[in-house]
């Protein structure tokens, strides 16, 4: 591989991972990029080496929030291990299961959750939550375990779903949202690499070396949304819906 193509991969890693950190949608960016620059390869393991990468710039945001006490502990562990559980699931139905039929429906709630969220503009501004702990816990995981089944399974615009459901059904602020979906993706993508890894559809040394821009985009990223708030967050969040609905809108028809 020419220094072209290393220069290319890294800055696509970097801007995934800066976009990701702050409303989700990084796939948007990696992805298309290594499928573009690794034309040969089969699509096992294109998305196997994007997940690789992708799962130590996700983990990095997380310990940001963290730091930043964003992080929602007692919500993020359970939804993270339905969610994974879930990843699992997906990822392993994924052969038998033709994406195609659910993109059209992706698409539709697309359209919806970004109207929804454009006409309301203190929508996620502010942190309300709807439910106590246990029914939160009990919503929280059943979100975890449905969006971790699409990850595994499909997979683009995880992490803005899981945003959008954390603020829409729980309650949490953009923020807060954004954080506790860190985690949680970390999750999915520890499963699904699992699954790919079994099956040795990944490029090791290419991940490893994308996953070292990954981090630095999602640590630059996740300190701009802790300093622009909620508000920040849903400006990048409406921004990748509209680019997911243009590529999936392209897909379909």
């Amino acid at each position: 591989m020419d220094a072209v193509h290393l220069v290319f991969f890294a800055l696509a890693a970097f801007s995934a991972g800066t976009i990701d950190a702050i409303a989700g949608g990084g796939g948007l960016i990696q992805l298309p990029a290594m499928l573009v620059g690794l034309p040969q390869e089969p699509v096992a393991t294109v998305l196997g080496t994007n997940k690789l990468s992708s799962v130590f710039g996700t983990a990095s945001a997380a310990v940001n929030y963290a730091r930043g006490k964003r992080l929602d502990f007692r919500l993020a562990i359970p939804m993270t291990l339905f969610a994974a559980s879930g990843s699992a699931l997906g990822a392993f139905l994924a052969t038998s299961i033709p994406s195609n039929v659910f993109k059209p429906v992706i698409l539709f709630f697309l359209v919806a959750v970004a109207i929804y969220t454009f006409r309301k503009p203190e929508f996620g501004v502010s942190e309300s939550l709807k439910f106590t702990r246990r029914r939160a816990l009990i919503l929280g995981s059943a979100i975890g375990l449905i969006i971790g089944f699409y990850d595994g399974a499909i997979g683009p615009g995880t992490g803005s779903f899981l945003v959008f459901a954390l603020v829409a059904v729980l309650g949490y602020e953009f923020l807060r949202a954004s954080a506790i979906a860190k985690m949680v993706n970390v999750g999915t993508n520890l499963a699904a690499i699992a699954v790919f890894g079994i099956h040795g559809s990944m490029i090791l040394w290419l991940g490893l070396t994308m996953a070292f821009f990954n981090v630095a985009g999602s640590l630059v990223g996740s300190r701009l949304a802790i300093r622009g708030g909620s508000r920040l967050v849903r400006k990048i969040f409406l921004v990748v819906l509209v680019i997911l609905m243009v590529r999936l809108g392209w897909d379909v028809f």
